[in-house]
């Protein structure tokens, strides 16, 4: 399956302001630099080479006109898709064609995510877990891009990837372990809810402080470059997290080092509370990648086969010519930010039953499904039912786990714990042995 690129439209930077401008805004159907400046085309004519500009910053022509770049110079940029609203391919040529039992695992992926999240978000409510983050309408950003990676290539996520981990098979004992903190919790309880990591599945462990991960994720691509591994990193953030300088450093360096890397941003339409039109005043993120040098592109978040395509063909270039690209997935964020949020607060509840009902990507998948007749309505009731059950004996086991030894908060940190760290454990032993009483000790493992 080949990406058609008059329908995809791959944003791509050049070395210098005029050959971008060119490229950037002169395609079809795209409004650009020469048809909003005309004075752009009267370019200054020069008898020979020692004429023309020699600046090293950038590979640009004299023009003889003041004129400033507006911001506003293109219409926006596209979003590809391959799905409409009803599950209908809509270009023969777009389609994935892919096997009846990898869409199934798509939709049976997103519908676990969606069932676990419930069940784990009712838990928070009544105060069994301390914290929780959803994923409701963001499914198909997680399936779609984890489906087109090989399996060894190295995820860093932000907090809200579950799904990358969900189809990478992660079980859901491990989810639950990790957001109750007990003993079976490889992060063995010192991280907060949702804080998920999986070496051998390569899976950098999430951290709190935003967009952290994108530098690190660009240093992890640079490596695997200089050791000519054969695989790409991706590292997924919002579009809330790209206004961090982390973000910008983070694009620069993988340009100029090369790096085979994708950035995917999830646009979800809030950074917490915060809307995109108070978030950022050009067009989006994509339109941020040609000014650092990264081919860019914009894709339907809701549909997954969008952005399945966009990530595979993306891996495809990164690995064979080492650059870095830029996805982003135009989606919705349904749920609260977290439990710690009220979304009511500054959005209407129609405008999130819009997104619910109308635009959601599982029920598009469901769609797809229905019309290929690869799904019915008695093989969904059949699967909602078993994958409900799946969570809650993960959910109960998770629960009756003991939380992990309080010993274990000084160790993994040093390889030989220094002094400092060492009266810091004795003290909280002299401690423990003096108060214990008042503290649930049978709750936790000894």
């Amino acid at each position: 399956m080949a990406i058609v690129m008059s329908a995809a439209k791959i944003w791509r930077p050049s070395r210098g302001l005029g050959q971008a401008a060119r490229l950037l805004l002169g395609r079809s159907g795209v409004r650009g630099l020469a048809r909003s400046h005309p004075s752009r085309q009267q370019q200054q004519q020069f008898p020979s080479l020692d004429d023309k500009p020699q600046f090293p910053g950038a590979s640009a022509e004299f023009v003889d006109k003041l004129e400033f770049i507006q911001p506003n110079v293109i219409s926006g940029i596209p979003i590809y898709r391959v799905m409409d609203r009803q599950g209908q391919i809509i270009n023969a040529s777009e389609d994935p064609h892919l096997p009846q039992e990898e869409v199934l695992k798509f939709y049976r992926s997103m519908t676990l995510l969606n069932t676990m999240d419930r069940i784990l978000y009712e838990s928070q409510r009544q105060g069994r877990i301390s914290f929780y983050m959803t994923n409701y309408g963001e499914e198909g950003t997680h399936v779609g891009s984890a489906a087109a990676l090989e399996r060894t290539d190295l995820v860093f996520g932000q907090y809200r990837e579950a799904g990358v981990l969900m189809y990478r098979d992660y079980p859901l004992e491990l989810f639950m372990s990790q957001c109750y903190g007990n003993v079976n919790d490889p992060g063995k309880g010192r991280q907060m809810p949702v804080h998920y990591g999986c070496k051998e599945r390569h899976f950098v462990t999430i951290s709190s402080p935003l967009a952290t991960q994108i530098p690190q994720a660009v240093g992890a691509a640079y490596a695997a470059k200089r050791a000519n591994a054969n695989r790409i990193v991706i590292c997924y953030f919002g579009e809330g997290a790209a206004s961090e300088g982390d973000a910008h450093a983070g694009f620069n360096f993988a340009a100029t080092l090369e790096c085979p890397i994708i950035f995917f941003c999830r646009n979800n339409g809030y950074a917490i509370s915060t809307p995109t039109s108070e978030q950022y005043r050009g067009d989006g993120i994509a339109a941020r990648g040609p000014g650092y040098g990264i081919m860019s592109i914009r894709v339907d978040g809701n549909d997954v086969f969008a952005v399945y395509n966009a990530t595979k063909e993306a891996r495809r270039r990164a690995v064979a010519e080492n650059q870095p690209f830029l996805i982003e997935a135009m989606t919705y964020r349904i749920g609260h930010h977290s439990t710690s949020d009220d979304s009511s607060a500054y959005r209407s509840v129609d405008e999130v039953n819009y997104w619910d009902k109308q635009d959601h990507p599982i029920s598009r998948l469901r769609q797809y499904l229905l019309n290929q007749g690869w799904w019915d309505e008695e093989q969904e009731k059949a699967w909602r039912k078993q994958s409900r059950k799946k969570v809650m004996e993960a959910f109960e086991q998770a629960e009756r786990k003991l939380k992990p030894n309080p010993s274990l908060l000084f160790s993994d940190v040093y390889q030989e714990m220094p002094a400092q760290l060492r009266r810091q454990q004795e003290s909280l032993a002299r401690h423990l042995q003096t108060y214990g009483e008042h503290y649930p000790l049978d709750h936790f493992d000894k």
